[in-house]
């Protein structure tokens, strides 16, 4: 099941319909989606990886833009769109509880720019909302998700292009222990959530 769904994720990633479908969820990551762009940058590029800094370049563009839409959703209609958005996804309370830590800190918000853009910690959509509530410089915020976003896209583009085909056969030869590895991974981290919960 995992091998066929591995070649069924790659043979897409290979589509022409490919990047449009990157830039669209580059977009919506960075406001209201939870999946990251790396669900489909990582194949694409693995799959291609002389287009790595083109899909780089696009998967940050439209990152940003989504940022920015994401900081507009925050400071115009908190209570009407990314109240109700935070609540489906069961974000809201970690939301206002660091929007009562964050209070306007510049540095604060600036690290949790870097760290949202760089490592999804947090979830890039909570930054971007917050950042809009609480009134983050929207020009420091663009330059700020430019240099996070492109160095994570541009980074993992640059790995990809020059290791993209020793990955893919690394991953074919060891695509079961991979799987199960995941799977594991994933019971571990819900038992601990669910201890802790």
């Amino acid at each position: 099941m995992f091998r066929r769904l591995y070649h069924w994720t790659l043979s897409w990633a290979r589509s022409r319909h490919a990047p449009a479908a990157l830039g669209t969820v580059s977009f919506v990551e960075s406001s209201v989606f939870p999946i990251p762009a790396d669900v489909l940058f990582i194949p694409m590029c693995a799959a291609r990886p002389e287009r790595a800094m083109s899909y780089a370049f696009l998967a940050t563009v439209t990152s940003v833009f989504g940022g920015i839409f994401g900081w507009f959703l925050g400071f115009y209609a908190f209570d009407l769109i990314a109240r109700p958005l935070l609540e489906f996804y069961g974000k809201l309370h970690a939301f206002e509880a660091l929007r009562a830590e964050v209070r306007a800190d510049v540095w604060i918000i600036l690290l949790l720019l870097v760290t949202s853009g760089l490592a999804h910690l947090p979830p890039m959509k909570v930054v971007t909302i917050l950042s809009g509530v609480v009134g983050f410089n929207l020009w420091v915020f663009i330059l700020s998700a430019i240099v996070a976003r492109g160095a994570r896209f541009y980074g993992l583009g640059w790995l990809l292009q020059r290791y993209g085909v020793a990955i893919l056969a690394f991953i074919e030869k060891r695509l079961s222990w991979i799987a199960g590895g995941v799977v594991l991974l994933a019971l571990v981290l819900w038992y601990f959530l669910k201890a802790h919960a």
